[in-house]
Parts: C-alpha cells; structure tokens; sequence
C-alpha cells in the first residue's frame, strides 16, 4: 500500500508519499481501506519528532480515519466486510490501510459523508472523555474553552450547548469568534485584546468557569486559576504553552478546585479508562445527535493526501477553523 511516511524530523516537506507494506489483522481487529484522515495537533509533533506514537503502534501518522472494512480479524463480532465506519487510531491513518482493534469503530453516523466522518473520532473522543467522562460536565455549568475555533473547540462548543452549558470561548480574531458564536457559544473573548480572566469573571457575574478546556498548559495554569469557580476543574489536553509552570496551591485549595491531565492516544484499548469504553459511551449518547444534525463535524477544507504538508500548514493558520481532512481515495 501507499502511505505517508518522513525522511526524517522537522518542518512539512519532510513527509512523502511511498509504497510500505501493508497491515495485517490481529486477533480483534479489522483492516479499513481508508476513505479520509485528519490533521491533528499531535500529528505536527511527531512530525517533528517531538510525539513519539506509544509502544506498539504504527509509526505512521494519523490519529484517525474513515473508512470501509475490508478484513476481519480472528474473533471480531459485530462488523462485516464492507460496513462504513470511523475509526479512533494510536497511527497509521495517513495511509491507504490500517488494522483497527474493533473495539475503536463507531458506524458512520446517519446521513453524514464519509470524509467528514474523518474529522470526528480524535476531537469527539477527546471532548467527550475529558469534559463528559472525567469532567462530569452537566446542565448549568459554565465552560471555558481555550482555543475555540480548533477543531477541538468547535466540536466542544455543540456538545457543551447540547448539554445546556453555558459555553465561553477564547479566539484570536473576530472571525473566529463570529464562527463560535455561529455554533453557540455564548461568550465570546478575543485573547490577544482581552483578558479572559476579567472577562469570564465579569460576564458570570464572578462565578468563573466550572470546568476550562486548556490546550496551552503552562502558560495559561495560574491565570486558568484564577478563572475557575468554586468546585471548578481545569481540564488539561494540550501543551502548546509549555510542559512546566508552577501551580499555586494555596488558589487551588481556597477554590477547592482540581487540574485534570488525561491524554488519548496512549489509553489503553480494552479496561478501565480504555478507549474502548469511550467509544462505546459516545455511539450510545453522542452519535444520535451527530446522526440527528445536532451536531455536526466543522470542516476547514478537504485536500488530497499527497498534499498532507499543506494541511499541516493549514492547522497553524490563523484563518482555519475546524478540521482539515486529508482525501486517500
């Protein structure tokens, strides 16, 4: 098969096109002849050599796909050769194969196009698992998402609305914070002009944000303290701000607050906390409402996979909003 493989570490052109050898099925997996991937934030680090893939996995980039099933692996139920779906990968998306254990499947939702679908595995597993599952996000909460045109954000904004949040977001232009604003959010803060401290406090009437979807990590956690509200969590999923940063306690006792840090990609399939239970937790709650329109995959562009280094371009674009969907076949 065809895939995307590096010459070596570092800036875009180092990925390339070319034939490898193609996956074999485990016991409990599936083979999908890829449709689509996605760009992900993690797919630029390991580019540059900064996001090693976890032991086992497939060297190859890509942290999700669409698809159609072509193999099944010995001891796989509940799928046939030929059903559309998407899937949640640890690699091995930027390719026009890939072994999938079954437990990370989720069908196509009604009615959506099997690109898009590419889009939704990586961003709705990690939304649903750290603000659902773990953050126990519910009805009359206030959210706080940084980054709120990423794909991430954009699909954080419908969930969270869907759930009866009140749902901030900080952006670094108005268009962006028109798009939000478009998906629901109702608080709209431009980070490069205003402080989302100040803002989020002044516009809750200084309640804060009971739960702050952080994707900046070090730089953002003092002053992500001093937005939470009382019982509030911090909710930790990226590190483009920095690795270290120093908490103060004293704010996170006097607010008898918490920080949560759970990454996707190393979980393990099957188990406590597995990725397993999150795909089976959201084809039972959040796919009836992709499937129903409520909501929906935000979509920046769809380009061909042999241009996958003009997407990764695309991902640190300050016009792109949501996802951008590399075409296989």
């Amino acid at each position: 098969m065809r895939a995307i493989t590096l010459k070596e570490f570092g800036d875009p052109d180092v990925m390339e096109w070319t034939e490898v050898p193609g996956p074999r099925p485990s016991r409990g997996q599936v083979i999908v002849d890829v449709s689509a991937t996605a760009v992900n934030r993690a797919d630029l680090m390991q580019r540059q050599g900064n996001y090693p893939p976890p032991p086992g996995a497939s060297e190859i980039l890509g942290l999700e796909c669409s698809g159609i099933i072509s193999e099944l692996g010995e001891g796989v139920s509940g799928w046939n050769v030929g059903d559309r779906v998407c899937a949640l990968l640890a690699g091995g998306g930027y390719a026009e194969q890939v072994a999938v254990p079954a437990t990370q499947l989720f069908p196509i939702p009604q009615g959506l196009d099997l690109h898009v679908a590419a889009a939704l595995p990586e961003v709705a597993s990690t939304v649903w698992s750290n603000l659902v599952m773990d953050g126990h996000m519910r009805s009359g909460q206030v959210l706080l998402i940084h980054g709120g045109g990423s794909g991430i954000g954009t699909h954080a904004i419908q969930v969270a609305k869907q759930m009866g949040v009140t749902v901030a977001v900080t952006a670094g232009s108005k268009y962006k914070l028109d798009m939000c604003a478009d998906l629901g959010a109702d608080i709209l803060i431009d980070y490069k002009s205003q402080d989302f401290v100040a803002e989020i406090r002044s516009q809750t009437k200084d309640h804060g944000a009971d739960l702050i979807l952080d994707n900046m990590g070090a730089k953002y956690l003092d002053r992500n303290l001093d937005a939470l509200a009382m019982d509030g969590t911090v909710v930790t999923i990226g590190m483009q701000g920095g690795v270290k940063g120093e908490l103060n306690f004293g704010k996170l006792l006097a607010k008898r607050g918490s920080v949560h840090a759970a990454g996707l990609r190393g979980r393990p399939e099957t188990g406590p906390s597995s990725k397993a239970n999150i795909v089976a937790d959201m084809t039972e709650h959040l796919w009836p409402l992709i499937s129903e329109g409520r909501v929906t995959a935000v979509v920046h562009a769809e380009i061909p996979i042999t241009e996958a280094a003009q997407g990764h371009r695309m991902l640190d674009e300050a016009e792109t909003i949501g996802k951008v969907i590399l075409r296989v076949q």
